[in-house]
């Protein structure tokens, strides 16, 4: 009987994220930030093709207007600012999603465990959740960043250790109410063991609050990321959209009107963070009954020949 419960939910699990999935793909929002973020990554993983050589070799003269041969002027120092840009990207992306994986790693790894166990465990896990919650993330950023030795790896440390709070804090809350089902209960008396429980029963039903919190942390790992870089407490000497605005800051773009040396790397950061909230919000509004409207949702099940079951909609053919 148990074999049997855990079977059919395995298989209404796996019709239930088919039809979520369809319903972001169809979603117009989703296409949107799904294409921008999409040329942007194009752009980083071109950007030795594009623009080849080292991005802070001086080329010209410095301060130079955007022009046929440097579509986006030079820097202060004379460096070409498009393959800044392009360079750029691929530091602030990697950066940022990095730590967006790492912080949903600790936030998956601590929020199920603090909703799943009871007793001293459960109470010291929402202890330590509550004290990373209440201390304010950015400031604490930067004193770890001012003492730490700068580098891509110390930043992606610093920023999932500041940030993985919010997102355990929801898995907690979602397993409190996961641990009270039946299928569950019915893998507790089956003898199965505690890592199979949380991992194999409770976690396959919160994949879309992982993925939209991968998608959270990424744009909190980016703007974060450039907010230490643009304070001078990462590595100066690097390339990245951060320092792009760095250097710009420290030159007086700004006083001089060289819109070319800031615009831009805000302009790229700016639209991925656009781009990320857009995916993120749309993940919200399809997997959400509250959000999702019923106009959305009967339109993806005719396309697709969804036949509605009692528990969940069963993908029965396609066209």
């Amino acid at each position: 009987m148990v074999e049997t419960i855990n079977i059919e939910r395995v298989k209404s699990q796996s019709h239930r994220n088919d039809v979520w999935i369809l319903r972001i793909i169809h979603n117009a929002k989703a296409m949107v930030g799904v294409s921008i973020l999409f040329l942007f990554i194009i752009f980083a993983v071109l950007a030795p093709i594009l623009t080849p050589g080292d991005p802070g070799n001086f080329v010209a003269r410095g301060s130079l207007p955007p022009s046929s041969q440097y579509l986006l002027g030079t820097g202060p120092y004379g460096e070409n600012e498009l393959a800044q840009i392009l360079w750029g990207g691929r530091t602030s992306l990697e950066i940022g999603f990095a730590t967006g994986l790492v912080a949903t790693f600790l936030s998956v790894l601590i929020g199920l465990s603090a909703g799943y166990f009871r007793g001293l465990a459960n109470d010291l896990l929402s202890l330590l959740i509550n004290i990373f919650l209440v201390m304010p993330g950015l400031p604490l950023a930067i004193i770890l960043a001012a003492y730490l030795p700068s580098g891509p790896v110390t930043m992606v440390g610093v920023l999932s250790i500041t940030g993985w709070a919010w997102g355990a804090r929801v898995f907690r809350s979602q397993v409190l109410s996961l641990r009270e089902k039946d299928f569950v209960a019915a893998a507790l008396v089956s003898g199965e063991s505690h890592f199979h429980i949380i991992f194999s029963e409770i976690f396959p039903n919160m994949v879309s609050l992982v993925v939209s919190n991968i998608i959270g942390a990424t744009v909190y790992g980016i703007g974060a990321e450039v907010a230490l870089e643009f304070l001078g407490l990462g590595n100066s000497t690097s390339v990245s959209w951060g320092t792009i605005l760095f250097w710009a800051e420290n030159t007086t773009a700004l006083m001089r009107n060289a819109w070319w040396q800031f615009l831009p790397a805000g302009l790229c950061v700016g639209l991925v963070g656009f781009a990320l909230t857009m995916i993120n919000s749309s993940i919200d509004q399809v997997t959400n009954p509250r959000l999702r409207s019923e106009s959305e949702s009967a339109h993806v099940l005719r396309k697709y020949k969804v036949r509605p079951g009692r528990s969940t909609p069963v993908i029965s053919s396609y066209e």
